[in-house]
């Protein structure tokens, strides 16, 4: 659900991931899950793994009233604030509200269990709306961080836009996204910033293969311009 959660997060950090299978456990619940190599962690533009390569992964818990609870792993760049690992968990409502219209509202903890030094916890409400009009799905959505320690006592909002397009009789899906950061996460002086990127992904049963140019209209070694390959899998 992570994956859909964010337009963000199959572009932000393009982590593309095949489709779930979800496993029906009865009560209207069902359990899904995907796993993932990327060359690069890419979270709204900015590489979280030192531009190496990242392992994720993640399992959904959801319901038929569209409620869902969830969590995704990555490894990212070994630092005494963040140490090595990033887990997100998150929990929210997804459903149809008219025709075509998707409404995703929920709420997601960024924890980073192996940090040594001070609280860099820190949780972000979001909601998007995604229509889908014949192959196409368009996302528009926003994530607020509230004022919280670990962001520097200051709030931060993320605004952003997807489209997706499946090419018919094809297994492919060409992407774009646009996102724009303003507040405490922003990794430019002026306080913030736009990312983008454009990709391509072709799934076959379990198994997706990616490609990203993903950049950032920042100059730096960690939001430069850059192809983000992905390798994934979903049960």
């Amino acid at each position: 659900m992570r994956t859909s959660i964010f337009g963000l997060a199959l572009l932000a950090t393009t982590a593309f991931a095949a489709p779930a299978h979800a496993g029906e456990l009865g009560g209207g619940f069902s359990v899904s899950g995907n796993a993932a190599l990327v060359t690069d962690y890419r979270f709204r533009g900015v590489s979280f793994s030192d531009e190496d390569i990242a392992i994720q992964g993640g399992i959904d818990l959801e319901h038929d009233s569209g409620f869902y609870v969830g969590t995704w792993a990555s490894s990212i760049e070994d630092s005494p604030v963040f140490g090595h690992t990033e887990l997100d968990i998150y929990a929210g409502w997804s459903g149809e509200i008219t025709s075509g219209l998707t409404l995703d509202v929920g709420v997601l903890a960024y924890i980073y269990p192996n940090g040594n030094v001070g609280d860099a916890d820190y949780v972000e409400p979001y909601a998007s709306l995604s229509y889908t009009i014949g192959p196409a799905e368009i996302t528009t959505g926003i994530a607020y961080a509230p004022s919280q320690t670990a962001i520097g006592d200051d709030d931060n909002t993320y605004v952003y836009g997807d489209i997706s397009v499946g090419i018919p009789q094809t297994p492919i899906t060409v992407s774009g996204h646009l996102g724009y950061t303003n507040g405490s996460l922003s990794i430019d002086n002026d306080v913030d910033y736009v990312d983008w990127s454009l990709g391509a992904e072709a799934s076959f049963g379990m198994l997706s293969v990616g490609v990203a140019y993903v950049s950032t209209a920042v100059n730096g070694p960690l939001t430069d311009g850059t192809v983000v390959g992905t390798l994934g899998v979903s049960f």
